[in-house]
Formats: structure tokens, sequence, C-alpha cells
């Protein structure tokens, strides 16, 4: 086998979109055919803060380096470290849900701004 046969993957056709019609489209699919919209940069700069104070807060041993105040005999500096794990959990879930839901909405942004060229000509 020459390895010709079997065409590398960026070089495989893509086919067409099904039309409103359960036939092929006019409008071909490429590579060039945008999937996602334009991006609002405001979730993933909220994201990226949330992912960092998670990150950040238990790596400063002077925010958290005192024996006082003790919860249950336990002093500060275990139960603080302790602490940000749930608090870690819930910011990095609300980093997730804010970058998920722009990419829906992204999404929903380009096959919305696909469809209005079903059966049409592209300008």
């Amino acid at each position: 086998m020459s390895g010709q046969e079997n065409p590398a993957p960026d070089q495989r056709p893509i086919p067409a979109v099904p039309g409103a019609n359960g036939g092929r489209s006019r409008d071909q699919v490429t590579r060039d055919t945008p999937t996602r919209g334009p991006a609002r940069p405001l979730p993933y700069v909220i994201a990226g803060i949330l992912l960092a104070a998670a990150v950040v807060f238990p790596l400063l041993p002077q925010m958290y380096s005192f024996d006082s105040p003790r919860l249950g005999g336990m002093p500060f500096f275990y139960w603080y470290q302790l602490l940000w794990v749930p608090i870690s959990a819930i910011l990095s879930s609300f980093a997730y849900w804010l970058v998920t839901s722009e990419d829906r909405r992204r999404r929903r942004e380009a096959r919305a701004a696909g469809a209005g060229f079903e059966g049409g000509e592209r300008p």
C-alpha cells in the first residue's frame, strides 16, 4: 500500500448540511464555516478571576498562618485550608457555568446566522 488510498484528515471533504427539505442545501460546510459566533470577553474574564481566587488564596500563607481563632479545637491554619475545598468547588462550578453558557450563546448565534442563508445566495 502506498498510503495514497486514504487522504489525510485535513484533506477529506466535508459533507453538506442537510437542507430544510431533508436534501442537501446549496451551501457546503467548509472548514471556514463558523461554528461559533463572536465571543464576549466578560464571562471568560470573570471565570478566570474566580479560578485564580480559588488557586491563589490558599497559597498565601500570610493570610492563614495563625493559631487562633480555633474552631472545634482546630487551629485557624487547618480549618482555613479545609474551608477552601468547598469554596473552590463552588467557584469552579460557577466558572464552568459561565463558560458553557457563553459557548451555548455563541453556537446559537452561529446557527442563527447560518440559517439565514438557507436556500438563498450568500451576500
